[in-house]
């Protein structure tokens, strides 16, 4: 983690020519410092990432818009953290809110039927609520005044997650981080997509990612590599860890040594995700069916 990064809340800083960020006022263990909304170009200005419906962060938005005006408001997904403000912005400044699509967009389809199933899990943090104006598709350009972003659909952290690629620059959301690894927590999360979607995002040669949460990240490819190397960990421990059958509980606790027993709720929805994909690779059996109550067994 890089304690350097505390930048006050609510202050309009210029990160790159074109860019300026807005800290929300929202620091907890999910969210670093607080969420990163993102103001792109001067004049006529987008909006990336509102984020959470608090009013100081909306008023601190309005003053850093102060005499421009808002042509465009894009999520990269539909978050507590990131989403809600979009709606309130709207209508104070006209634009209109662009996303791939409500929150169950883009679930993956084992994880629609795990719904399907009677799964309730999940929903951590989810903006259930919000419905952008403009869906967007992955490859779609929005041509903004400050130029073209392009869609890349990202799930893995989230179904309806998007990256966006400008200039030689990408705005990740919460798929890349330089402070942490993504939470991915079923049916909203799926491993499988998320090790895609950072080979996606990879693949784009990126300078500089500009996360939802924490610094920019200045070595795409090097960040990229090491969090498809943790996930493939975590995959191999959870796989030593079924020596003998075991549920996601005590999987947890066996593997998550190095974090804090308070957390272990949120590192449980990380083993059940990985136990997902592990099911589907055929290398895991879960008894009596696919569930976080179930026992798993290696195969």
């Amino acid at each position: 983690m890089d304690d350097v990064f505390d930048p006050a809340a609510g202050v309009a800083e210029a990160i790159a020519p074109g860019v300026r960020r807005v800290l929300a006022p929202n620091p907890s263990a999910m969210t670093y410092r607080g969420t990163n909304t993102y103001l792109l170009g001067q004049g006529r200005v987008t909006v990336i990432d509102p984020g959470p419906d608090d009013p100081a962060h909306g008023a601190a938005l309005m003053r850093a818009l102060a005499g421009e005006a808002v042509s465009h408001i894009v999520v990269t997904h539909s978050h507590l953290d990131h989403s809600p403000l979009a709606a309130r912005l709207a209508q104070q400044t006209g634009a209109e809110v662009w996303a791939f699509g409500g929150s169950e967009t883009g679930r993956s389809d084992v994880m629609r039927a795990l719904v399907a199933g009677g799964y309730d899990g999940g929903g951590e943090g989810v903006d259930a609520g919000f419905a952008p104006h403009r869906v967007v598709a992955d490859g779609e350009v929005i041509a903004t005044p400050a130029g073209a972003l392009r869609v890349l659909h990202t799930p893995g952290h989230m179904g309806n997650h998007i990256c966006l690629r400008w200039q030689d620059a990408v705005f990740s959301g919460d798929l890349v981080m330089g402070w942490a690894t993504s939470l991915v927590s079923p049916p909203d999360g799926d491993i499988s997509d998320f090790l895609a979607s950072c080979a996606k995002v990879r693949a784009e040669g990126a300078q500089v990612l500009y996360p939802g949460h924490g610094a920019p990240v200045t070595e795409p490819a090097a960040r990229i590599d090491w969090l498809i190397a943790h996930r493939m960990e975590r995959r191999a421990q959870v796989l030593a860890a079924l020596d003998v059958p075991r549920d996601v509980a005590a999987l947890t606790e066996v593997i998550y040594t190095d974090v804090a027993p308070a957390l272990w709720p949120i590192a449980a929805r990380n083993v059940f995700a990985q136990l997902v994909e592990l099911v589907g690779a055929g290398l895991v059996r879960a008894v009596p069916d696919l569930s976080p109550g179930a026992t798993f067994h290696k195969m």
